[in-house]
């Protein structure tokens, strides 16, 4: 009954989002269709509105136009980062015969929104400067850390990467993938992060969406993570295509390969991928061996189908396994993590009437984790213990957009459940309990389930673009099978929450190189599914148990970004101040009056609301073009955050940070090097109430190089850490032994990798 309870809601909305796959559409029969990209960087440009005689649109998500096309008639594009332009036929004929119609940036970012392109999509230029570690890497935490706003907390010195975004982290940033689907740790101690989840190798684009601002995703309190997988691509004739990669890192003895092969018709993209990673233990600068065991495999397939001239269908599925890994900053080890993710979307597109698109996406994902103290070293040793925990989300969002001449509107709805469920067994082996298990109930069968209505309405003039954006949200949550010794300390195990978020923002072009962007906005966030259920757990920064409290209110975050942006041919200075205002801030405190269930363990923590909190801080960027051959780029990051109830630091921020990276591209771009260049200040300001200590300051210089021997093989090589610094992240937690010595970073290393695109 009560899985029936579970998934009822779920089918109904199935239902629902089923009815919006019958589409009937009256199109002239010959269109023809070209991808609008940028002249620098290839990217696909969205949401530029475009104009064709009768015709009128915006170009998709992947840059997408669609046209009847007419000898006589000039296209007009419109877009407020590359301004206003003309296309006549003859321009435009060339472009369909290409595919694709360059345009030439002219303005600036719209919104705090960053981008990486984690899979350059094929052409010339991108196959000269293949991001190969990012193909190869088999941890998407690891990826962000290229982006200066994001730092991760690392409980193993080479898995599990957990992000954090400007300070906010777990369930205050919203990751997802292609803009919806997401996978819940299992683990309780977040061995198995959301990001640790992703396939990198159908990975395309990560955009990064900072703030409250951009709601169409989901609940966006601290900001959201989109990792963006390819769209299918269709040809006139079957076409086979695919790549395959192998990379080797001497410290850690980390072997990488991946590969993707794929087939493309007029009606059916078919892509099959998988990777396979290992790793051993690796040595700090100090020459320190640090425990790193690991093994990751993924394998699936991804299908695209062409329904007709306007309607596209996809259906990915794959699975992500891992073992043997070694969390030396935890009490136990990751046994076995083996996650299914399944992902079915539909599109269609419309060219009368303000409706130009109409996408939806139904997904679900299966966790089922293992992890046990089998290989760490105690003694004495009291227990032996195992935690088998699973969790499944389902859920989906189905979003129209409509154009309006320079405004468009999103609007659509979606739903997420979010259910954990798990054990820890407990076998003791001294002292009066000697020879009992003892089972304890982790996760009480939690459940979230989350309904959300979303609007994002964008007006567009000719030196301004204005972003209007609102979501409501329904969190429905309860303990399936609760504990009774945890349900004692509350009244009420269930809650029904109704949470609203708002913003406002945008930017205004001052002269042709200058522009000013405000964004506002406000969001509220109930408690994730650890927050509230976790039942006497070690799951936060320090060994104290947890406990979760069901009767958390929702924190609120109540936000501002000003940006300042100058853009001239040769150079691009961006500056971002950001402060967010945190209301029922969501943290923890030690209730003495409970007794934790492990020895090792030296208290209990209670999740709870503090009252007032603050995160504030800024970004800064410079980027320069020297000559033809050679750019610069330098960043500088900081993030300051405060618990203003009780005058101490919030725990887990990230100290300032300044990065320099100069680039090089040489011999017909056929060899691109970069020098990389990261300065990490002392962080001194530490939550001492969580056992935080000063973390030192330290630099770390990297060089690498690639080079395209033969058309598509690509060979590059790096040294990292060239100096063998002995330095440590201040989120990296510390070792669980007598000495409690943090996880230092690989030493030196030399990293190896050669690729191949057919």
């Amino acid at each position: 009954m009560r899985l029936k309870f579970q998934f009822g809601s779920f089918i109904t909305f199935i239902g629902f989002i089923l009815s919006s796959l019958i589409v009937t559409l009256d199109l002239e029969a010959q269109t023809h269709q070209f991808k609008l990209i940028d002249e620098e960087t290839n990217r696909p440009i969205p949401d530029a509105n475009f104009f064709y005689g009768n015709e009128q649109g915006i170009s998709s998500e992947s840059g997408d136009i669609t046209i009847n096309f007419q000898p006589t008639i000039t296209l007009t594009i419109s877009h407020l980062q590359y301004g206003k332009r003309s296309f006549t036929a003859e321009e435009l004929d060339q472009a369909l015969k290409k595919h694709q119609l360059a345009l030439q940036p002219k303005s600036h970012n719209l919104q705090p929104v960053t981008f990486i392109s984690i899979h350059p999509n094929a052409g010339e230029q991108e196959q000269m400067t293949l991001q190969v570690q990012d193909k190869l890497a088999h941890d998407a935490g690891q990826v962000l850390e290229q982006f200066s706003s994001i730092s991760s907390i690392r409980k193993s010195g080479a898995y599990g990467f957990d992000p954090v975004l400007r300070g906010f982290k777990y369930d205050q940033i919203n990751l997802v993938i292609d803009g919806s689907q997401c996978a819940t740790a299992a683990c309780p101690n977040r061995m198995d992060p959301a990001s640790s989840q992703v396939p990198l190798n159908m990975i395309v684009e990560a955009e990064v969406m900072k703030g409250p601002y951009s709601l169409r995703y989901g609940n966006a309190f601290g900001g959201t993570i989109n990792f963006k997988s390819a769209d299918p691509s269709f040809t006139d004739k079957a076409n086979l295509n695919g790549r395959m990669g192998t990379s080797f890192e001497t410290n850690g003895e980390i072997s990488r390969s991946e590969a993707l092969l794929g087939i493309t018709s007029k009606h059916a993209d078919i892509k099959l991928f998988g990777s396979l990673s290992t790793g051993n233990d690796y040595t700090d600068g100090d020459g320190v061996k640090i425990p790193a065991n690991f093994y990751r495999s993924n394998i699936g397939g991804k299908i695209g189908l062409k329904l007709n001239s306007t309607q596209t269908m996809s259906l990915q599925v794959s699975n992500n396994y891992g073992k043997d890994v070694d969390f030396p900053a935890l009490p136990m080890d990751l046994r076995k993590d083996d996650t299914w993710l399944i992902n079915l979307g539909h599109k269609a597109v419309f060219y009368r009437g303000a409706l130009s698109s109409w996408s939806t996406t139904m997904y679900a994902t299966k966790v089922d984790h293992l992890m046990d103290n089998a290989d760490k070293e105690l003694n004495p040793r009291m227990v032996d213990a195992n935690t088998s925990a699973k969790t499944n989300n389902a859920g989906g969002r189905t979003e129209l957009r409509f154009d309006f001449d320079d405004d468009w509107l999103y609007a659509g709805t979606d739903m997420r459940i979010e259910n954990a469920d798990g054990t820890r067994k407990r076998n003791m082996l001294m002292g009066p309990m000697a020879g009992k298990t003892l089972t304890d109930n982790v996760w009480q069968d939690a459940r979230i389930r989350k309904n959300g209505l979303f609007a994002e309405y964008h007006s567009q003039g000719d030196n301004f673009h204005l972003v209007f954006s609102g979501r409501l949200e329904l969190n429905h949550a309860e303990a399936q099978n609760p504990d009774a010794g945890f349900a004692a300390n509350y009244t009420d195990m269930s809650s029904d929450i109704v949470s609203p978020a708002l913003s406002i923002g945008g930017t205004r072009t001052v002269t042709d190189n200058f522009s000013i962007g405000l964004w506002l906005g406000s969001a509220q966030r109930s408690g994730s599914l650890a927050e509230r259920y976790i039942n006497y757990f070690p799951i936060g920064l320090d060994p104290y148990e947890m406990i979760g409290n069901p009767e958390l209110k929702p924190e609120t975050n109540n936000q501002a970004d000003l940006i300042f942006n100058y853009k001239s041919d040769a150079t691009d200075l961006n500056l971002n101040l950001f402060s967010s205002f945190l209301n029922n801030h969501i943290s923890s405190e030690i209730r003495k009056d409970l007794s934790p269930k492990m020895a090792t363990a030296p208290g209990v923590r209670q999740f709870v609301n503090v009252d007032k909190a603050k995160i504030m801080g800024f970004e800064a960027s410079w980027k320069q073009i020297i000559n033809r051959k050679i750019q610069q780029v330098a960043e500088l990051a900081y993030t300051h955050g405060q618990n203003t109830t009780s005058d101490e630091a919030l725990p887990e921020i990230p100290p300032m940070e300044f990065r320099y990276r100069l680039i090089g591209s040489f011999i017909n771009k056929k060899l691109r090097t970069e020098l990389n260049f990261r300065h990490a200040f002392e962080q001194n300001r530490i939550a001492k109430s969580y056992g935080e200590t000063k973390t030192p300051a330290f630099n770390v210089l990297d060089i690498k190089a690639s080079y395209l021997i033969v058309q598509n093989l690509n060979v590059a090589a790096s040294l990292q850490n060239i100096f063998d610094e002995a330095y440590y992240e201040h989120l990296s937690r510390s070792v669980r032994n007598a000495e409690s010595r943090p996880i230092y970073s690989p030493g030196r290393s030399f990293y190896f990798s050669l690729s191949y695109r057919f």
